[in-house]
């Protein structure tokens, strides 16, 4: 099979086609034929060598953290899937290529494309799993930063739907995205926290920081402290005392990925628009994501 890897840190030019062996699937695990990557700022991340901790890489890396496809080969003990089905899920041992294999996986529905469904596991668990480390609950209002982004605009829609009041912000452009999705709109920036008590000034009783842009000084002056303060963006948040939440394996549950992948069937949550690129264009697709602005990308193999 053909699949991206990069056998150094370094730039996008690091990453590479290659022809290597189709995985087998171990007990628990099937193999999907790809039909789309998602690609991610955490893959950026892992290519770059910025959470390498100055160790050098010790072997060929294959970027991608979800994919959908479908099963073609399924390992010792698997009972919820065949042969044949469609599946969307988190690879094991990267996502770029033509061949994947799944441990944990849900069922795609009809009624999401591939590049939907690919678009979902990584941001839907990260907005799920924010919301829960906020402890958010109806009648709540919420302040969101980088609501227009994959996560945050995944998780403004989860929290309108609980209930919650939510106040997004964006860049100018995207202000009327960010309304679309259930939220007012502010735009992030210098003067954030005396915006946010002119559009909610019963106060916020909780803020998830997804883009960084420099909000959490805001966000702890609008909370009054770091309770109930978290980012997913700023590395700021060590010297802040703010909660920086990286996720986990144990945050991968089929049950997270098949509540996403169902509320997106019937329209309750709306996927992050996609934009097809080729396998071999994945240094590419790395170089946009960089510059910011590229939305989300899916390889198509």
């Amino acid at each position: 099979m053909r699949a991206v890897i990069f056998a150094e840190y370094g730039d996008p030019s690091v990453l590479e086609v290659v022809e290597t062996e189709r995985p087998e699937p171990g007990p628990g695990q099937v193999r999907v034929a790809v039909r789309a990557a998602g690609v991610n700022p955490i893959d950026v991340k892992l290519r770059s060598g910025s959470m390498s901790g100055g160790k050098p890489l010790a072997a060929p890396r294959r970027p991608g953290f979800e994919v959908s496809g479908v099963v073609d080969a399924v390992g010792d003990g698997v009972a919820d899937a065949a042969v044949g089905d469609a599946v969307a899920g988190w690879p094991v041992g990267g996502g770029y290529a033509e061949y994947a294999l799944l441990s944990v996986y849900a069922a795609k529905p009809d009624a999401l494309t591939w590049e939907q469904a690919a678009a979902l596991p990584v941001a839907g668990e990260a907005a799920v799993r924010s919301l829960r480390a906020l402890k958010t609950g109806r009648g709540e209002t919420l302040l969101i930063n980088g609501a227009s982004g994959a996560v945050g605009a995944l998780a403004t829609q989860i929290a309108v739907a609980d209930g919650l009041t939510v106040v997004g912000t964006a860049g100018a452009a995207n202000l009327d995205r960010v309304r679309a999705l259930g939220a007012t709109a502010t735009t992030y920036g210098p003067g954030l926290a005396d915006r946010v008590r002119e559009l909610a000034p019963q106060g916020v009783d909780a803020v998830l920081d997804a883009a960084g842009h420099g909000a959490l000084p805001d966000a702890i002056a609008l909370r009054g402290g770091v309770d109930r303060v978290v980012t997913i963006a700023d590395p700021a948040a060590f010297d802040l005392g703010v909660p920086f939440l990286s996720g986990g394996p144990e945050d991968q549950t089929a049950e997270v990925l098949r509540t996403l992948l169902e509320a997106a069937a019937q329209g309750r949550i709306t996927p992050p628009a996609t934009r097809g690129m080729a396998l071999d264009q994945a240094a590419q697709a790395h170089e946009q994501v960089e510059k910011g602005g590229a939305g989300k990308i899916v390889l198509i193999p």
